[in-house]
């Protein structure tokens, strides 16, 4: 099952294995059983430190696979065959099972040792989600330090009947003692914080006692990374504050126009830039978003939780997010047939009939995606021609389950109160309205600036967008931004990668000019 440089690289990681670990195969008679069952056979052989015992797993599921130190009763399991993006969890998983330590602050570790209530999670997966590897890693961790938590990875593909019964639309999907815990990327930090009470007051005090930045970047996408690597290279106190490293990138399967690499997905790029921006002094803090922008004798940034950074200069690169249909339903259903990442959620849509509302790049590369996932895809577009690369809308057309509707203005989600059941949209040329039974509906119109907090506080462009000069400034001395959030021309990965070092450049410019404020910094 594992080609030979796989099984390479997984005997590498697989000697790092301190302590016995038993790995439990729970199998019945389908092919995926046995897949699983080839996946741990293959694994047990790479190692001595690894038993393979064939049994029910803790959940009673089939195929399932439990991991645990030896002589004690697994916490982690995966229900399904935890290869595509979910191999890294499985990696992770027998190697933090057998005593390897985790690359996290100690803080946190403590933290998720010291929860003393019963926690049975459960999180709903798509082996294609990109998404779900980061909440089933870390609820798979504090499965391992803390004998009080166990934890199910489910390939919702897999187990179908379980997705209906829980009306599981969006992924991943955690479920805590039988409750919905949460939907979406969750990191590490972010599931402790909303287990512990009291633990966001704690973060915001420590975060407002931290020393003055000579640049504090607002944003962690290719933008931030970048500006925060180039002020960093200056020998200048450097930060970057992000709700999520890697923003949008992160949602981005295929990667085919990032110079001199020829093809790379998402995710794999975010890894590498997180690993080159902390290759430097960079303080990094994750999972804050902000609210407010002040100048005063420093630039200060108000986070939501209550907590101020203060800075000599800030480079805003909040970059931007999904535009929304804005009809009525679309907040109703959203997790609950509303969707707007095919990769991620497709998979739970099977055999049914979906919609994608855009016929730009995204949405016909979505349409594609889906055609060999759901039984027929109905693209949406608003004007009279597609904007999609002619290559793109050959290739749509192609496929016998791909129909493209033309001047269509969609008008309304409908649902059943659980789920979406259809949509509606009018006719921009006849003026009728008609109506789409639909299991799903992806959202692919474009992307929306996240600059509402700065409303007021910087000149914006009628789109929303920071304005810039060429240099990067703002209508504030000493504020900068990069990539989407602003008005750079073309959003595109490697533009915001160039906006990033530009406005780093002109930060620095800009604080070798200015006077010092010894009181303030």
């Amino acid at each position: 099952m594992l080609d030979a440089n796989l099984k390479q690289q997984l005997g590498t990681y697989l000697q790092k294995i301190i302590n016995p670990i038993e790995v439990t195969v729970s199998l019945n008679d389908t092919a995926k059983a046995q897949e699983l069952n080839t996946l741990a056979t293959e694994i047990a052989a790479m190692s001595d430190k690894i038993s393979l015992i064939q049994g029910a797993t803790p959940s009673g599921r089939q195929p399932s696979m439990a991991i645990g130190p030896a002589g004690e009763s697994p916490r982690v399991e995966f229900a399904g065959i935890p290869m595509g993006h979910e191999f890294t969890s499985l990696v992770l998983a027998l190697l933090q099972a057998g005593g390897h330590p985790a690359k996290e602050e100690e803080a946190l570790l403590n933290q998720i040792k010291r929860l003393d209530q019963p926690l049975e999670v459960e999180t709903y997966i798509s082996l294609s989600c990109q998404n779900c590897p980061d909440v089933v890693q870390a609820f798979n961790l504090m499965a391992v330090l803390n004998p009080n938590i166990s934890h199910r990875m489910i390939d919702g593909a897999l187990f179908q009947d379980e997705v209906e019964s829980r009306k599981v639309m969006a992924v991943p999907s955690v479920y805590i003692n039988g409750e919905l815990f949460g939907q979406g990327r969750m990191s590490l930090t972010e599931i402790v914080d909303k287990l512990f009470s009291g633990s966001a007051e704690e973060k915001a005090a420590e975060l407002s006692q931290r020393e003055t930045y000579d640049v504090l970047v607002v944003g962690g996408g290719p933008a931030g990374a970048s500006a925060a690597i180039y002020s960093a290279r200056k020998g200048i106190r450097t930060g970057i504050v992000a709700e999520r490293f890697g923003g949008q990138v992160m949602d981005t399967m295929a990667i085919e126009n990032f110079i001199s690499v020829k093809e790379t997905e998402g995710p794999k790029l975010v890894a590498n830039l997180e690993q080159h921006v902390l290759s430097y002094d960079v303080d990094l803090v994750q999972n804050q978003r902000a609210a407010k922008l002040r100048k005063n004798d420093l630039i200060e940034i108000e986070l939501e939780n209550g907590a101020v950074l203060k800075s000599r200069s800030v480079i805003l690169s909040t970059g931007a997010r999904w535009r929304e249909m804005n009809v009525p339903g679309e907040q109703e259903y959203r997790g609950r047939g509303v969707a707007y990442c095919p990769h991620c959620d497709g998979p739970l849509f099977k055999g049914k009939s979906v919609a994608v509302v855009g016929g730009g790049n995204s949405g016909i590369e979505a349409a594609i995606d889906l055609a060999g996932i759901v039984e027929h895809v109905t693209v949406l577009e608003f004007a009279d021609t597609l904007r999609a690369d002619e290559v793109l809308q050959r290739k749509a057309r192609s496929l016998p389950n791909v129909e493209i509707i033309m001047n269509a203005m969609t008008t309304e989600v409908l649902g059943n109160g659980e789920k979406v059941t259809g949509l509606s949209y009018q006719d921009r040329v006849s003026g009728e309205s008609k109506q789409l039974p639909l299991a799903g509906i992806f959202v692919q119109i474009g992307l929306m600036p996240n600059t509402e907090w700065l409303k007021g506080d910087i000149e914006l462009s009628r789109h929303g967008e920071i304005v810039i000069n060429e240099r990067g400034e703002t209508s504030i001395p000493g504020v900068f931004a990069a990539g989407d959030v602003s008005t750079v021309p073309y959003k595109q990965i490697i533009i915001a990668m160039g906006s990033g070092s530009t406005a780093a450049l002109s930060a620095f410019d800009y604080l070798i000019r200015e006077p010092v404020n010894e009181a303030a910094a």
